[in-house]
């Protein structure tokens, strides 16, 4: 996702390209959840992350130790929608505790079934899968939202239609959380193809495209988005609430239209 956004920048010509501002956060207003764990296991943590001092979190991210780098890493970081966090169970020592993000009976919903409900609600509009997984929240609604907007972009002039992708990204991890459910963090990856109805018609990519498309009309594109989620899941059987997600487009491809092929 970050190697994605200099990409783009790259692409845009010098007088387009705004400013780089690095993120940063309070840390004294950082909320560290850090789970104790046995020896052998994979070493994390989660961080609740506000840019300002005395304002509520604003981002939940989590760095794991890449022990072939020799370093540590943020490998997710999810913007809130709601800055109320779920309540993280904590132990007298202050530690949290990791649980089985995935195959965990303990729990109404795993990473797996998250993930599939995610992408339902960008495929289908939550038709299938993610209206019976997720209660409606910020989050989950604007996932519907993406959908429905695409189905009329258009209009009769061509399609826009999201697909699931092969995801590089498959590690997740969960905090149990004092309700006996979790907090769950993981990734997906999905695909937005827009095409025209018929010959004649082309898309021109935009500016932001360029890195990828290099301003060549085209007949269709396919655009590939990695995606940071976090929801939180029960430990009883009833729905489960996204409570933010963020994407960022990795990829664009699509044939060119016949007059510029010839040209090629």
């Amino acid at each position: 996702m970050s190697v994605s956004d200099y990409t783009e920048t790259e692409g845009l010509p010098a007088a387009d390209r705004e400013p780089y501002e690095a993120w940063s956060y309070d840390l004294a207003s950082a909320k560290l959840y850090i789970p104790r764990l046995d020896s052998g296991q994979d070493r994390w943590f989660a961080a609740a992350l506000s840019s300002e001092k005395g304002k509520a979190p604003s981002r939940l991210a989590v760095f794991a130790e890449q022990p072939q780098h020799k370093r540590w890493e943020m490998v997710s970081v999810v913007d809130l929608d709601n800055h109320k966090l779920p309540d993280v169970a904590l132990d007298r020592e202050g530690y949290a505790t990791a649980v089985a993000a995935n195959d965990n009976k303990q729990l109404a919903a795993d990473a797996d079934l998250l993930r599939t409900a995610v992408l339902d609600n960008f495929t289908t509009g939550g038709t299938n899968t993610g209206s019976k997984v997720f209660a409606p929240t910020k989050a989950s609604k604007r996932q519907v939202k993406v959908n429905s907007d695409a189905a009329t972009r258009f209009g009769d002039q061509g399609t826009s239609v999201f697909d699931g992708a092969d995801n590089r990204f498959t590690d997740a991890y969960a905090l149990k959380t004092a309700d006996g459910g979790a907090l769950v963090l993981f990734s997906h990856t999905h695909t937005q193809t827009d095409a025209v109805a018929h010959s004649g018609l082309q898309i021109n990519p935009g500016k932001e495209d360029r890195a990828w498309l290099h301003d060549v009309p085209r007949m269709s594109i396919q655009y590939t988005f990695v995606c940071n989620d976090a929801a939180t899941v029960p430990a009883k059987a009833e729905p489960s609430r996204l409570i933010g997600y963020t994407c960022a487009r990795t990829d664009a491809s699509g044939p060119p239209v016949p007059s510029w092929s010839h040209r090629a």
